[in-house]
């Protein structure tokens, strides 16, 4: 099989590239003290978005056509919802790694640079999501189970699979504790509905909240 086109490089790619501008951030905010670096957060997503694209058509479980239940809609904006709660409400010290630090703040002068804002927002409730659930939900909680993974059926992903995937969810954000709650629930939906779209909708509900949340409470640490 040609690696590139491989299911599981397409699942993994994207991620790659979005999770690499994190040690790239810092080096360059380390290279250019003062520099506005702001905009690299549309490059991310951006070329994210482009990798997501190009694989496209290796993603066959978001293409399938089947209906989607109403309860199952009804679940994924409930857990997104509930995530999003958990999210604001467990920023203790000891439910975080190292230093929120300030965020992503996109004011200038006091006032919110709007164009910046919104690339945040799309960025973090439309690609991410699509982005995160490919890789953690589709591929490695399956691969886990089974290295052929694509035959793995996420109704029979294992609990150890679901709790090691949470648990590595969790160190890739600094709330690592709502990060954790949040892996769960997210996998929960995949398990339980067998649709990948579930998960995607609630982690984008999930994120597309709190942006809204962050922009009117001016919390940027969250971000």
């Amino acid at each position: 099989m040609n690696l590139i086109r491989h299911p599981a490089t397409a699942r993994i790619v994207p991620f790659a590239i979005y999770i690499a501008f994190l040690p790239l951030g810092q080096m360059a905010a380390s290279a250019f003290p003062g520099a506005d670096l702001r905009p690299l957060y549309g490059v991310q997503v951006g070329l994210t978005a482009l990798a997501l694209a190009y694989f496209w058509r290796e993603y066959g479980e978001l293409h399938v056509r089947a209906a989607i239940r109403g309860r199952d809609v009804l679940l994924a904006i409930a857990a997104g919802v509930l995530v999003f709660i958990l999210w604001v409400s467990l920023d203790h010290p000891l439910f975080l790694l190292g230093e929120t630090g300030g965020g992503f703040d996109p004011r200038n002068d006091g006032r919110v640079d709007w164009a910046l804002a919104v690339v945040r927002v799309l960025g973090a409730s439309l690609t991410v999501p699509v982005m995160e659930e490919l890789f953690w939900r589709s591929f490695l909680a399956r691969w886990i189970d089974r290295p052929s993974f694509l035959e793995q059926p996420p109704q029979r992903i294992s609990l150890k699979a679901i709790g090691l995937t949470s648990c590595l969810f969790a160190v890739e954000h600094t709330l690592w504790f709502a990060g954790l709650l949040a892996g769960f629930a997210y996998a929960w939906l995949y398990r339980r509905t067998g649709n990948l779209w579930i998960p995607v909708m609630a982690h984008m509900i999930t994120n597309f909240i709190l942006a809204a949340w962050v922009l009117h409470t001016e919390s940027w640490q969250f971000w």
